[in-house]
């Protein structure tokens, strides 16, 4: 339940409500006032209380310090503010978050908790929250995400150079770049040891390496040999990011893969072995099917609204199913930058590639296909599969991480900016 806690809570902290008539007086005024006048919307001064409530109630459970009144005021309204701004937007250019859309995430939020997605209303009910209340928060924080992807995610530019020394980074330090989950049988020989009792040592570490070649578990000789903390839990020493590898073994993982075992090697005063028991490594090889598309985009806006946008495509699938080139319609018609010019067409691509609605439409799609179209958080499309095939994508799996990694990295000063321009170009009137 806290994850949905958690989400009330935000999805909250992001809407505001409709006003509708029965927030007006019968002289036109509002009934619980205005906090703020945002352009052709506002902010309710309940819903401004309401948050106040909710920050304060949470600050009081988990023993937190506030800032004073006066800024936690000005801090949640223009939060509130901001998020008016946001909304008003979306529904400037057209963008909706249909139903199924939001289906899938409650789905989704419920399966996280164990339940099942016709028992959220009472599941949420118990902790006094309004399932109806619930679905529009959640959808206008879903609005809000994809208006960020749309304009500000598709503004970031993420210059090849800044690829490159990421994938150098990425085969350079492969250790640190890598997930790892570790075995260790730990012989130490201390400080004081002779020369003798060093050789032991090591020639114990040499048999043991000699059994687990010969299959032997190295759970049971970890238990049995290794004097290290882990010894009783077979050496295990469990999931581990790369930045927190022991640096003891900084030299031995490059090379290794799942289920391989290191020779001995000696480290200060002791003899180590290590087994590598699960690794999901940066450069790692890969393997994907691939499917290769072309697709027509149009994407709603101040001029075009959503029905318009999906009649648009309707008449396009009617023209190249009656023998127009695919082609030429998406270069008078597309509005993806990216492919119009090239006829539509999106080059090869695998799993994950797209968003769920566009991966599930090419994935049930016959190759030469012409789907009927569909809508994503960029707009309607229309798409055509001309071809798959297997494809070792390790290469291309490199750049594309770090391409993810360098737009990541941007993404939270570029929304800043972006909010901000935004704001700046509001006509805003605070009331308290």
């Amino acid at each position: 339940m806290n994850k949905i806690n958690s989400l009330c809570a935000f999805a909250a902290l992001l809407t505001a409500p409709s006003v509708v008539a029965a927030d007006l007086s019968e002289t036109g005024e509002f009934l619980d006032g205005v906090a703020a006048v945002v352009n052709e919307g506002v902010v309710l001064k309940s819903q401004f209380d309401e948050q106040m409530n909710m920050i304060l109630e949470r600050a009081e459970e988990q023993d937190l310090q506030l800032p004073p009144a006066n800024i936690l005021e000005e801090q949640v309204l223009e939060r509130l503010i901001l998020s008016e701004v946001q909304l008003q937007r979306a529904e400037r250019i057209g963008l909706q978050v249909s139903d199924a859309m939001l289906n899938n995430s409650i789905a989704r939020i419920a399966e996280q908790n164990g339940v099942r997605f016709e028992d959220m209303p009472a599941l949420l009910a118990k902790d006094n929250v309004n399932y109806a209340e619930f679905r529009r928060g959640l959808r206008d924080e879903i609005t809000i995400e994809q208006l960020r992807r749309i304009e500000v995610g598709q503004s970031i530019n993420v210059a090849e150079r800044e690829i490159q020394q990421c994938i150098v980074d990425l085969e350079t330090n492969v250790v640190v770049n890598s997930d790892w989950t570790l075995s260790h049988i730990l012989l130490p020989f201390g400080t004081a040891a002779s020369n003798e009792e060093r050789d032991e040592v090591e020639r114990l570490a040499n048999e043991i390496y000699a059994k687990l070649q010969d299959g032997a578990d190295f759970r049971q000789l970890a238990a049995r040999y290794s004097k290290g903390p882990s010894a009783l839990e077979g050496g295990s020493l469990g999931p581990m990011q790369g930045q927190n590898v022991p640096t003891l073994f900084a030299d031995i993982l490059p090379g290794m893969k799942a289920g391989d075992v290191s020779q001995p090697f000696r480290k200060g005063t002791s003899f180590h072995i290590v087994r590598v028991d699960d690794l999901k490594s940066a450069v790692e090889r890969s393997e994907v099917n691939q499917v290769k598309a072309r697709h027509i985009l149009i994407t709603p806006n101040e001029i075009i609204d959503d029905d318009t946008a999906k009649q648009r495509l309707n008449e396009a699938l009617a023209k190249i199913r009656s023998g127009e080139d695919f082609g030429e319609q998406a270069k008078l018609l597309s509005d993806d930058p990216g492919s119009a010019n090239l006829g539509g067409d999106l080059g090869w691509a695998g799993p994950g590639t797209y968003v769920p609605e566009f991966d599930a439409v090419i994935e049930q799609a016959q190759i030469g296909e012409v789907s009927e179209p569909f809508r994503s958080q960029f707009g309607w499309h229309i798409v055509e599969v001309l071809d798959r095939r297997i494809y070792d994508n390790t290469e291309d799996l490199k750049k594309r991480n770090c391409d993810l990694r360098i737009r990541n990295s941007k993404m939270e000063e570029e929304t800043q900016l972006w909010m901000q321009r935004l704001r700046d170009e509001a006509f805003v009137d605070p009331r308290i």
